[in-house]
């Protein structure tokens, strides 16, 4: 697979991710639906400036657009969780994440129980 596939696949991984049809991705980034599908086929040599509108428009960090690993339940959870708190303010993802870190504590506490 080349480049612009494996970014066209991810673009549209990324977009699933957030529930979004190709239209509402093209519109969150302004660009045309056509042009979208064209870059998910991996036809279109896409500009890092139509790629900067497409990060952009899913509120994730530049170098997501590029992780090419097989499509498992757990970049797909991953995806998931960047897609539940991209919209959400500075305090409320820090409170997403002590609640998280608790979360995680009590798991790996009762992890510890079962191995005794």
């Amino acid at each position: 697979m080349n480049l612009p596939e494996s970014v066209g696949n991810r673009i549209r991984e990324l977009r699933k991710a957030k529930g979004w049809t190709q239209e509402q991705l093209a519109e969150a980034a302004s660009l045309h639906y056509s042009y979208i599908g064209g870059v998910e086929r991996g036809d279109r040599n896409i500009s890092l400036e139509t790629l900067e509108k497409i990060i952009a428009a899913f509120q994730v960090p530049a170098v997501e657009i590029f992780r090419f690993e097989d499509e498992t339940d757990r970049r797909r959870a991953l995806d998931e969780h960047m897609t539940l708190i991209s919209d959400r303010s500075t305090e409320e993802i820090a409170a997403i994440t002590k609640i998280n870190r608790e979360v995680i504590a009590a798991i790996d506490m009762s992890g510890d129980k079962n191995t005794e």
